[in-house]
C-alpha cells in the first residue's frame, strides 16, 4: 500500500540531486552553490541569475540524469520592497527519472528575462501569461503580448501596487451598440454600511449557558 509521503515530488527524487545540479550546472557563468539549493515539503528548488537561464534549462533538460523534458508552469511573486522585484518560478518534471524540480529567477522590474520558447515550446503561452499579469518581460520572445487581459488592458493585474478596483470598467451601451472603457466610479448613493461586529449579532442569537432570555430571571413565585 502506497503512503500520502510517496506522492510528493522529492520522494522519487534522486538522493545525489544538490550533486548532480552542482555538476550538471558547474559550466554556468554563476553555477549555483549550497545555498542556492533547498528541499520545500514537496520538491527541491534550485535559485538561478537571470543571465544563466537558457544555458542552465538547458543542462537540466539535457543532462541524462536529470532530463528535466517538461515545463509544467510558469509564474511569479511580487515583492515590491526589493531591489529584485520579482521572483520568477519556473516549475520542471523528468518524467523518465519520476521528480520534480522548482527553479527561482530574481528578477528586477522591467529587467527582461531570456525566453524558454526555443528549449520547452509550451513556454510560449506561460511566458505571455506571465508578462500579462506581471509585467515581466521576456527577450527573444516569438510573439509577446497579453493573452488573458484585453490588449488595451492598463496595468498588470498581479502586482501588488495594482487598484483592487481597476482602471476602467468595461461595460455594453445600448445607445451606441458597443462595449466601451469607462474610468472606474464607484456609487455611494444606495451603499448600505454595517458597522456593528458580526460576533454581537451571533451573541444575541446564540446566547451563553449564562446568559438570560428578555423578559425571564424575575424572582420565582
Amino acid at each position: 500500500m502506497a503512503t500520502a509521503s510517496e506522492g510528493r515530488g522529492y520522494e522519487a527524487s534522486p538522493a545525489n540531486l544538490g550533486e548532480l545540479l552542482q555538476g550538471a550546472l558547474a559550466g554556468l557563468a554563476h553555477p549555483p552553490g549550497a545555498g542556492d539549493m533547498q528541499r520545500a515539503p514537496d520538491c527541491w528548488v534550485l535559485r538561478l541569475t537571470a543571465a544563466d537561464v537558457p544555458l542552465g534549462f538547458s543542462f537540466l533538460r539535457d543532462e541524462p540524469d536529470l532530463l528535466l523534458s517538461q515545463l509544467t508552469d510558469i509564474t511569479a511573486v511580487d515583492a515590491p520592497e526589493r531591489g529584485e522585484r520579482f521572483d520568477l518560478v519556473y516549475g520542471l518534471l523528468s518524467m523518465h527519472h519520476n521528480f520534480r524540480l522548482r527553479v527561482k529567477v530574481a528578477v528586477g522590474e522591467d529587467e527582461a528575462v531570456p525566453s524558454l520558447c526555443g528549449l520547452y515550446p509550451v513556454a510560449n503561452w506561460l511566458e505571455r501569461e506571465v508578462w500579462d499579469m506581471f509585467g515581466i518581460p521576456f527577450g527573444d520572445h516569438p510573439d509577446l503580448r497579453r493573452i488573458l487581459t484585453d490588449y488595451g488592458f492598463e496595468g498588470h493585474p498581479l502586482r501588488k501596487d495594482f487598484p483592487l478596483t481597476g482602471h476602467v470598467e468595461v461595460r455594453y451601451d445600448e445607445e451606441r451598440k458597443a462595449v466601451i472603457y469607462e474610468s472606474v466610479h464607484l456609487q455611494q448613493a444606495y451603499r448600505s454600511f454595517e458597522f456593528e461586529s458580526p460576533w454581537e449579532e451571533v451573541s444575541r442569537l446564540f446566547p451563553g449557558p449564562g446568559a438570560v432570555a428578555d423578559g425571564e430571571g424575575g424572582a420565582e413565585k
